[in-house]
Order: structure tokens, then sequence, then C-alpha cells
């Protein structure tokens, strides 16, 4: 009985999510369908055997991932050749007709600007989705994935194998209101929703890439077993029918100035779309005539990608701002006279850098010309001098930070210029998430979220003022009750013990990482000596380098460093180094790890492998001298096999070690 209510809820629910994501036509409120989920929910964890990859519930994964295994693509997952004019058109469907021998059919399609992907499925299962990567190697993002609920975790054709692709997107409200967020937060913006959604679909948390609001639309399928289809159309069409959502406008034509005129079209209602599209692909519709065809070894034949140009508009450059970045990068932008471009108002828009500035001499007063090619957020082209009036003002980089008063460096070799002090207000929160995170001081519980309460109300301006957090603070917050507030207080008070290197790491200093982090741990052993250490002496340090060095003594030289380094020996933190120093056994020895270790997290074996010498990769090369292999190993055991690079299970890596 309990069995056959599941599967009418996963039957249920999957079904609304269908009529909601992919038709747009809702047909129960979103009190029912949480009252759906809340109940299968309840009834999978009472029966937690009946649990099955395509329910519902498991759209969002658990533990955060700790890197992506790679999948290489049996079907190359190709890009496109791009042509840019009504003559480029022609002379492709010239080079078609005379291979063919015949004028062939075309299907023209918008050109979702995203990021490409291949979604698997076996017996009507969604079991594997990656990224194109390269086209040959991608990564397997199939947690990631199932967040997007217009994908469809079961199908309603349980061929034996299927394997389709498309653009993961990220719809411009959505993209409109993650940046407004981010900005909120003091967060650097995504540029366009094209790379917020590939920054989100490879987030190690599915849970944030959930948060993010991606979709898809499918538009081709690279393999199928158990049925045969012979055009593009007829596959767009019977892919609708297993409850994907496809290409949102797909025509078909038989002659190439129709196919102009549906490409000009799309370019005129681009604007209407609730996504980017920046083209029209082309398409041969003939699965055989695409047979003939072929490809180069770069691009199909049988198809090309139309690319709209650019919109620019003028407009006058009112003002120069600095915006402080969460990294302390200052950012000049342009206060710009009002104007309409791409469907949405301007007033502002990047300079990115003074070089940037300087090299296409723009001063303040101009009449500029400003840009939106594909990106949400203009940026300046150029200035048109000849409407110059002898008003205009050339831009200086101030000489402190705006938003704290500190001085800026500008390192040699770098367009930016920075903010040095730890402590300013615009970096606050991006540093006290740093401090938390897991390869620095590891403190459960503070997220995002919970920096942000702290930080807005004005109970911590650096990491080091967790350390004097107090209960009744904590539960001030909002939802923050009492048990989370005892949790994150433990928490804090167990990352007191992390040691030297985790707080080095934790410290945010520019160019220092967790692994140089480590470096200077073991090889000053207390946080005096690494303060006190020259440039010289610290750039002939395996690891660190003269622009680090730099960066340390720059970092430590502000009085605020000093502040955190007293209030954090104040609070009890140990800043010490108690690692191991004299074992080397794996001195000039590189590792790679791969699959699921029983006794280690594969940050703990990484730690281990360093403690003695080695050094841990992240890819397999001739100069790899072991793969340890864990349970359910990657493509990396593969390429070890291949080059005779020698493997160790989990038994002989244990053995090496002790």
């Amino acid at each position: 009985m309990i069995e056959k209510r599941i599967a009418e809820l996963k039957k249920q629910i999957e079904r609304h999510n269908y009529l909601y994501y992919v038709k747009d036509s809702p047909a129960i409120t979103d009190f029912e369908y949480d009252a759906l989920m809340s109940e299968l929910k309840k009834l999978e964890e009472e029966n937690p055997h009946l649990i099955t990859p395509d329910s519902p519930t498991q759209r969002i994964g658990g533990k955060p991932l700790e890197g992506f295994e790679t999948v290489t693509h049996t079907v190359p997952m190709e890009s496109l050749n791009d042509v840019f004019s009504k003559a480029e058109v022609e002379s492709f469907d010239n080079n078609v007709k005379k291979q063919l021998g015949q004028s062939p059919e075309y299907v023209v399609e918008p050109k979702i600007d995203g990021l490409s992907v291949s979604l698997e499925y076996e017996n009507g299962i969604f079991t594997r989705g990656s990224t194109r990567g390269d086209g040959i190697t991608g990564e397997d993002v199939t947690q990631n994935l199932k967040t997007i609920k217009s994908i469809p975790l079961r199908i309603s054709d349980a061929l034996p194998y299927l394997e389709v692709r498309g653009e993961v997107f990220m719809p411009i409200e959505s993209f409109v209101k993650l940046n407004e967020d981010r900005e909120k937060q003091n967060l650097p913006l995504f540029a366009n929703p094209r790379n917020a959604a590939a920054g989100s679909l490879r987030q190690l948390d599915s849970k944030i890439t959930a948060e993010r609001k991606l979709d898809i639309f499918i538009f081709n399928i690279q393999q199928i077993n158990g049925k045969t289809i012979g055009t593009h159309s007829e596959s767009l069409d019977f892919l609708n029918t297993l409850g994907f959502k496809v290409t949102p406008s797909y025509n078909v034509f038989k002659n190439i100035q129709d196919v102009i005129r549906e490409i000009e079209r799309l370019g005129e209602q681009r604007e209407q779309f609730p996504f980017e599209i920046d083209g029209a692909v082309v398409k041969v519709n003939s699965f055989e005539q695409r047979r003939i065809l072929g490809s180069t070894s770069k691009a199909p034949r049988w198809a090309v990608a139309y690319k709209y140009p650019p919109e620019k508009k003028e407009t006058v450059l009112q003002d120069i701002i600095i915006q402080v970045g969460r990294t302390g990068v200052l950012t000049p932008n342009a206060v710009l006279r009002p104007v309409k471009i791409a469907g949405s108002t301007v007033s502002k828009a990047t300079l990115h850098n003074i070089d940037n500035i300087t090299a296409k001499d723009i001063r303040i007063g101009d009449t500029v010309i400003i840009q939106k090619a594909g990106d949400i957020i203009p940026e300046v082209v150029e200035s048109v001098k000849t409407k110059r009036t002898g008003f205009e003002r050339i831009f200086e980089m101030p000489g402190n930070c705006p938003a704290c008063g500190s001085g800026v460096l500008r390192e040699e070799g770098e367009a930016a210029v920075r903010c040095i002090n730890p402590a300013c207000p615009a970096q606050k929160l991006r540093n006290i998430i740093h401090f938390a995170s897991r390869d620095a001081m590891n403190i459960e519980g503070l997220g995002e979220a919970v920096a942000l309460q702290l930080v807005n109300a004005d109970l911590v301006q650096t990491g080091a003022d967790l350390y004097y957090l107090r209960y009744n603070d904590l539960l001030e917050l909002d939802n923050i009750a009492q048990k989370s507030a005892e949790n994150l207080l433990s928490a804090i008070e167990k990352s007191k013990t992390a040691g030297l290197d985790r707080v080095i790491y934790a410290l945010g200093i520019r160019h220092v990482g967790s692994k140089t982090a480590k470096v200077l741990a073991q090889h000053y052993r207390d946080i005096d000596s690494l303060v006190n250490a020259g440039k010289e002496e610290l750039s002939q340090i395996y690891d660190v380098g003269e622009t680090t060095a730099n960066s340390i003594v720059s970092f430590f030289a502000n009085d605020k460093a000093t502040d955190i380094i007293y209030k954090l020996r104040f609070a009890g933190v140990d800043l010490t180094y108690k690692g191991h120093t004299k074992d080397n056994r794996f001195s000039g020895k590189t590792f790679v790890l791969t699959g699921t270790l029983s006794a280690y997290k594969r940050d703990e074996a990484a730690a281990l492998i360093e403690s003695c010498g080695g050094k841990v990769s992240s890819s397999v090369s001739r100069k790899t001298d072991y793969v340890v292999a864990g349970a359910d190993p990657g493509s990396k055991l593969q390429k070890a096999e291949e080059l005779g690079v020698k493997i160790l299970d989990e038994d002989a890596f244990i053995s090496l070690l002790q």
C-alpha cells in the first residue's frame, strides 16, 4: 500500500513539474504542490528502502562533492562555425548543395546563450549528466542537473538508451534577482546569464545550484537505441512527447532566403525572449544528409550559427565612481545619462580598470558608445572625441580606498588596484565567509546567510571577532534558535585548534592559497616568525616567490592585521604548527586521488601526502608517480592504466603512509 502511494505521489509531482516548468501552465497551487512533496518526503523517510534515483526528492543532493569526475563523450559534442552576414549564410547553403547535389531542408532555431550539456537515460531513467568540456571530455554534474526541475528524471518511453544534448541557461529574471542579491551582500556581480549559469552548474554544493533557478532547452539527440528517426524536426517533436523542454522555436524551410528571413525575425524578437539568445542556428534537417556531409576536425559541415551583432548606443558619461569589490579591487564604473539599449534602460557601465580608461582615453563628460552584446552589464566601447567641448575631465584612480580610507596597492604586472586593509568594510562579508570556510577555520554552520546577519548586526568586523560572539547576540538574529546558537558557538570554539596553516589561509592574504599556507606554517612554525619575515627571505621559500612574498609583507604591515592577530591570540586560537616536519618520504613524488576512500576524506588524504613532502595533482600525466584509487574511480584510473602509472588501492596507500 505504501509502495503504491509513493509511486502515485512521484507520478503526480513529476506531472506537475512538467506542467509548471516545461509547459508553463500549472494545474495546482504552490500550497497543494508542497503538500504532495511533503507527504512523499515523509513516506520516504519512514521507508528509506523505497527511495529511488528518479524520485522528485532526489533533485537536491546531500553532501557537497569534493570534485567533479571526468566523462568521455562517445559522440563528440561539436561546436558550430559562426557566420555574421547574409552572404556567409548563402555561401554555407551553396557548399551544402554542392556536396549533396540537391537542395536540403533546413531547421532554424534560436541560439540559447548558455552552457551545453549531455543527459543520458537508461531504460527511461536519468542516469548521468555532463558538461560539454572540450567536446570530447567533460565533467559529471549529474547531481547539479537534477536540481533543474524541467529535466525529467524519468521519461515516458523506457528506451534502452538515450543521450540528448541541451543548453542550460539562467532566465533573465532569475539573473537580475541573483545580481541584486549579490550586490546587497557586496559580492561580485556576474557579467551575464551565460557566466552565471556556467558558474552555478559547476558548484560542488548542489544546494547552491538549486538556489540559482537554472533552466534548460533540449535541442539534439546524440544517441538513441530502440527507435529510428529520420530528421531533426521529427526528433524534436519526439523529445517533446517524452517530456523534455525542447528548443522554444524551430521551423523547417526549403529555401535559403526563407532561412535568412527567419534569422532576421528571431533577431527582431530577441528582446522579447525571457532568456538570452546570441544568434540563430541553421541545421540540415535530414540525418542521412548530415551523415553524407560529415564534419571537419572542429565542427559539422551541416550547421552554422549566425551571430547577431551587438547593439550600440551613444550617451554621456556624467561621472566615474569607484566600487570596492569583495577581494578589495577598486573598480571604476561609469555613471551614464540613461539610455535604452537591448530592451532595458542603462544608467551605469563597468570601465574595468584604469588601464582600460587610459587606453580608450575616456573622460568624465565625454559622449561615449556603449554596447550590450549578450551581456546584461554593459560596457563603454569608446569615447566620441569629435564631440568634446573642452570641459571634459581626465579621471585618476584614488590613492586611498573610498570605503575605509586605507592605502591601495597596484602590484607589478596587474591592472587591478586593491585596498590592503583586511578589515575594509567593503570586503568584510567576503573575508568572514572565507575565514569560516572548510579549508580555512572550518566553522560548521557559519555560511553566507549567517555571516550576512552578523555583519548587518555589526557583531563582527573581521574573522577574529567570531571568537567574541555571545550566546544572546546570536539569539537576536533571524532564524537562529537556541540549538543553532549552541552548535555555532561550539564550532567556533572547536576551530581554535585548527592549526597555524589554516589560520594563515583564513587571513585571506592575496596569493596565499591553502597549499602555500601549509608551506609557510611548516617553515615558520608560529605566527610571529611569519609576521616578522622579510620579502627576500619569504621569496626563497618553495611555492612562495616574489609576488606572494610582497603580498604577505604588505598584509602584515597593516595595523588592522596586527589587531586581528592580537584578537586571535587573546581568544586562545592556536597560532603554532604541530604537523610533521622531518618526514620527506614522498619528496619529489606526485599523487592523483580518484574515487572514494573509506578511511579518509579526499582533503585529509591530500594533507597526509603533503605532510610527507609529496604533491597532489588533479590530473594524470606521465609525470604522475602514483594514482590512489578508491571506490568508484573515474576516468583518471583509466588514464593511469594507459600511461602505465603505478596504481595504489586504499590498503596499499595506507601501507605506504605507515
